[in-house]
């Protein structure tokens, strides 16, 4: 009789829990990561010859509701087209009855692990108007995010920002391009061209991450949820950037309005949170921030200290050189 290692038989196991790919372009690489619905594999496109990462079911369900949510996050991302949202190349059910999706492979870091090496201010304020243009952009087309949160946000290698899990995203009207999706509501496809399935998020049920929901949202009031629920996330996102750099008072402010607890007080729209943290970044005064007028002095000599200091140092040298004449 012959023994077999832990190590093997820890191998085997996961090979044996492995989806079964026969019959797509697919073939898995290894797992890297897992979500409330399933698990995300890395995998190699055989027709394209490119790593792909495959979102699929943990157990079979072609035609329950987990399915449905799964290929309505698909159908989500597919009508997000912006260079911070992972774009959707495939879905479908698989031979053993999983529902999956093929997106981009995505490398680089979470967003709570890249904040430790992000040691400048300036460079976590871009960062998070990165997300604040992706999010904005998901806003213009009718997609509410509803679970924005540091784990959510990755960053590349060439800084780029991504917004990552829509799975618990909204509806909140149709683009102008018209998609076949309703209010709250989506229709996911199948490969096997069955009628789409309905779903709908129940009212009261708390969809989202404590500390990073607005009110309305942990209420559960999805019926009356708009931008201004996301609008609040970025705004504990924007405090969780702050919270080891002495978070400026023009800064700490700009979290605070976005996070007000009366939705009306919150910042309209994601572009002018953004452009508020813009006017911060180019020395100018930002809306959540009324200023006296020596705040408005001290604002303006920080703008301007360059060459503030030129222009003292060479009048100092003019003084100095006159008085080395007069001797």
């Amino acid at each position: 009789m012959s023994w077999i290692s832990d190590e093997a038989l820890a191998r085997l196991q996961a090979a044996s829990a492995l989806p079964d790919l026969s019959g797509t372009r697919y073939r898995i690489v290894e797992r890297i990561g897992a979500g409330g619905m399933g698990a995300v594999y890395l995998a190699e496109d055989s027709v394209l010859a490119r790593r792909v990462a495959l979102k699929i079911l943990d157990v079979p369900d072609a035609a329950g509701e987990l399915a449905a949510r799964l290929l309505r996050e698909a159908q989500i991302l597919a009508r997000l087209e912006h260079p911070g949202i992972v774009p959707v190349h495939d879905a479908g059910t698989l031979a053993d009855g999983r529902a999956f999706y093929a997106m981009k492979f995505v490398q680089g870091e979470r967003l709570d692990r890249h904040i430790a090496s992000a040691n400048l201010l300036a460079d976590r304020l871009r960062i998070f108007q990165g997300i604040c243009d992706a999010v904005g952009f998901a806003h213009v087309r009718g997609v509410l995010h509803r679970d924005l949160k540091p784990e959510n946000i990755m960053v590349g290698p060439f800084g780029e920002v991504l917004v990552m899990d829509w799975g618990v995203a909204k509806i909140l009207r149709q683009p102008s391009e018209s998609c076949d999706v309703s209010a709250d509501q989506g229709r996911p496809f199948s490969a096997s061209g069955a009628a789409p399935k309905m779903i709908r998020t129940a009212h009261g049920a708390v969809l989202g991450t404590p500390g990073y929901m607005a009110p309305e949202q942990a209420r559960g009031d999805s019926e009356k949820l708009d931008e201004r629920a996301d609008i609040f996330s970025l705004g504990a996102l924007l405090q969780f950037l702050l919270a080891n750099s002495g978070a400026p008072p023009r800064l700490a402010a700009i979290a605070l309005k976005s996070m007000a607890a009366d939705p009306a007080a919150r910042y309209a729209t994601v572009p002018e949170l953004s452009q508020d943290v813009s006017r911060y970044l180019d020395g100018l005064p930002v809306a959540a921030y009324p200023e006296n007028i020596l705040q408005k002095a001290a604002r303006w000599a920080e703008r301007y200290r360059v060459a503030i200091v030129l222009v003292l140092t060479y009048l100092l040298v003019r003084a100095l050189m006159l008085l080395w004449t007069r001797r």
